[in-house]
């Protein structure tokens, strides 16, 4: 009998994506819709995201054809013996490209449209624990933007409000680059610290808490939002010393989005404009998050695969200083490098390990 490498079950839905690719490519090489700058700028986007699966796609059927052509030869009892014997030395380099092609495929099918996602808001808040919790939170800040950075990603901060010891009760980052979501989707929860806090006089272990919210940034033409009609804004003064100008001038902003009850409030900045600006972007992304969360949770009730969903209740990690040890939940990994974690931002251990439960989890649901 002669052996085959026959394709998985999910292929089929490959399959579709290239069909779609060559379609798309079709469409754009017409001139009435190259014209169009709006069309063409969509289909472009499309093609971009269908060619991230059917390039490595076009690879797995070269490979798949030659390993079958060499299973052929080999197995043909009547084959030439020399040729079998070129065609066996050649099978073990083709069944080992066969396997990593068919599982960046995996990778790239079930995280297709997160892969997509270039922008995100992230967002880091204290929990329990009072000024401790604020010192955790602010160090939380530091461990992503040097994690952000050292992958090449851009970060914004859109919002940062400080403790009075140096920490941060709040900080609301934008984070945007290529796969950015899929970067970053593992934070969602709650963090918690271990140690004995400066302000402890008897050298007891404080438990403290804080929050990560990590949410996809939409495109304004992804949310119908009536600024006029939807929102009611509150302009006023900002606080802050007295006799600067940001007590002068009503510069602060607050949003509220009248048919989801959901506010946002700016005073960073001493222009009114730049205040509205930065408002209207976070409201965006919370607006985005709350229509979102109904099909969300209609997934992870279906087969519970969100690891990391961002429900703030959540503990996902705990970072415990007097045994220099971080602790990830979902996956029971310790790591025993608290500095290179929190100062350098290398959690990428728990990132790799992560995602690939995330990924046998998806596909037992394909």
């Amino acid at each position: 009998m002669v052996r085959r490498a026959d394709d998985p079950k999910w292929m089929t839905r490959v399959v579709e994506m290239a069909q779609r690719s060559d379609e798309v490519a079709s469409l754009m090489n017409q001139p009435e819709i190259a014209s169009n700058n709006q069309q063409i700028t969509k289909l472009i986007r499309e093609h971009g995201e269908l060619e991230r699966i059917v390039k490595p796609y076009r690879d797995y059927r070269t490979v798949t054809e030659q390993l079958n052509e060499s299973y052929e030869i080999v197995d043909d009892e009547d084959g030439d013996a020399e040729l079998q014997e070129l065609a066996e030395s050649e099978i073990p380099d083709l069944e080992s490209r066969r396997a990593s092609v068919v599982k960046t495929l995996e990778e790239r099918l079930v995280t297709g449209d997160e892969a997509a996602i270039r922008s995100i808001i992230l967002e880091i808040r204290a929990g329990t624990g009072g000024d401790e919790a604020a010192l955790f939170a602010g160090e939380l800040l530091t461990m992503y933007e040097t994690y952000a950075r050292r992958n090449g990603f851009k970060v914004e901060a859109l919002s940062v409000a400080p403790s009075d010891l140096g920490g941060i009760r709040e900080a609301i980052l934008n984070v945007s680059g290529p796969e950015v979501y899929l970067a970053f989707r593992f934070e969602a929860g709650g963090h918690r610290v271990q140690r004995v806090p400066k302000t402890e006089a008897q050298g007891r272990i404080h438990t403290s808490a804080a929050t990560v919210a990590v949410m996809p940034e939409p495109e304004e033409i992804e949310i119908d939002i009536n600024w006029e009609k939807d929102v009611l804004e509150h302009v006023s003064r900002a606080g802050g010393p007295g006799g600067q100008n940001v007590n002068k001038v009503s510069s602060a902003i607050r949003l509220e989005h009248v048919p989801t009850g959901i506010t946002v409030s700016m005073r960073d900045e001493k222009s009114q404009h730049k205040n509205r600006a930065k408002a209207r972007r976070i409201m965006l992304t919370r607006v985005y998050e709350h229509e979102t969360q109904k099909q969300r949770s209609q997934i992870e009730s279906q087969r519970k695969s969100m690891v990391g969903s961002g429900d703030r209740s959540d503990r996902i990690r705990t970072y415990n200083f007097p045994q220099n040890r971080c602790t990830d939940h979902r996956i029971n990994k310790d790591i025993f490098d608290l500095n290179g974690i929190l100062v350098e931002g290398r959690f990428d251990e728990f990132l790799t390990e992560l995602a690939e439960r995330e990924l046998q989890l998806r596909l037992e649901s394909l």
